[in-house]
């Protein structure tokens, strides 16, 4: 599969800084003013809008404690990332890439809506959308629901080796869901197409099983993205200029 995927380091959620807040427009100008690739993340509303945001709740950059997806699109435009710049939509991050540089679009977990629906909205939305992207998951249902919606798109799994109780939202049975992500125990049905692990956990059993393509995340340093390209095609990065090749 040729696919940038391979060969160009994705930024994650833009390049942001000081100046530049995560998942922001200019975080993404700014990725595409040195060529990088894109990683963000797409949440629902209360509303059905798809939204470009990475955490279940907004208190972390905005001044609001509520979940996003108990927000209507309306209400999630009135706050400013960081107190910077608001909250953009999937269609207002489309039209800032227009094409200009590749994404990686991660698909956020989202268990108030329907699976099908939601993966629905999402497919829709790059209908017409001429640049390259890839879109991958924590959720298994939903690469493999994209998977069949779209197969054309390369769809990959996230995983980690250092999942905790609370990313699982204290649920009683957040070991045996942690297991399932660690070892990428759906792979076999699902066939992803790429996986994304957490840098620190190469190698491991279940990376070194998968022939695909390998990202690592989330490599903030030179000597992170050298160990991580010992055992993974790319990199996901933040918080320096990693090297292209």
């Amino acid at each position: 599969m040729e696919t940038f995927l391979k060969t160009l380091p994705v930024a994650h959620r833009g390049l942001h800084d000081g100046t530049a807040p995560e998942n922001s427009l200019s975080a993404f100008r700014a990725a595409i003013q040195l060529g990088y690739a894109v990683e963000t993340d797409v949440r629902l509303s209360k509303d059905g809008e798809l939204i470009i945001y990475h955490d279940d709740v907004l208190s972390r950059l905005t001044q609001s404690s509520r979940k996003v997806v108990d927000c209507t699109k309306d209400e999630l435009k009135k706050l400013l990332l960081e107190g910077k710049e608001p909250i953009p939509t999937l269609q207002e991050f489309l039209e800032c890439i227009g094409g200009a540089v590749p994404i990686l679009l991660e698909i956020k977990n989202v268990p108030e809506w329907n699976t099908r629906d939601f993966i629905a909205k999402v497919a829709a939305a790059f209908d017409g959308y001429e640049g390259e992207y890839a879109v991958q998951s924590f959720v298994p249902a939903y690469v493999k629901e994209y998977k069949k919606l779209r197969p054309a798109v390369p769809c990959g799994i996230l995983a980690t080796a250092g999942s905790s109780k609370a990313d699982y939202g204290n649920s009683l049975f957040w070991r045996i869901k942690a297991y399932a992500v660690k070892h990428m125990s759906f792979n076999r049905s699902i066939k992803p197409d790429f996986i994304s692990y957490s840098f620190m956990h190469y190698p491991n059993p279940a990376t070194e099983k998968f022939k695909g393509i390998k990202l690592g995340w989330t490599v903030r340093s030179p000597e992170e993205e050298e160990y991580t390209r010992k055992y993974a095609d790319n990199i996901i990065f933040e918080g320096y200029l990693a090297e292209k090749r």
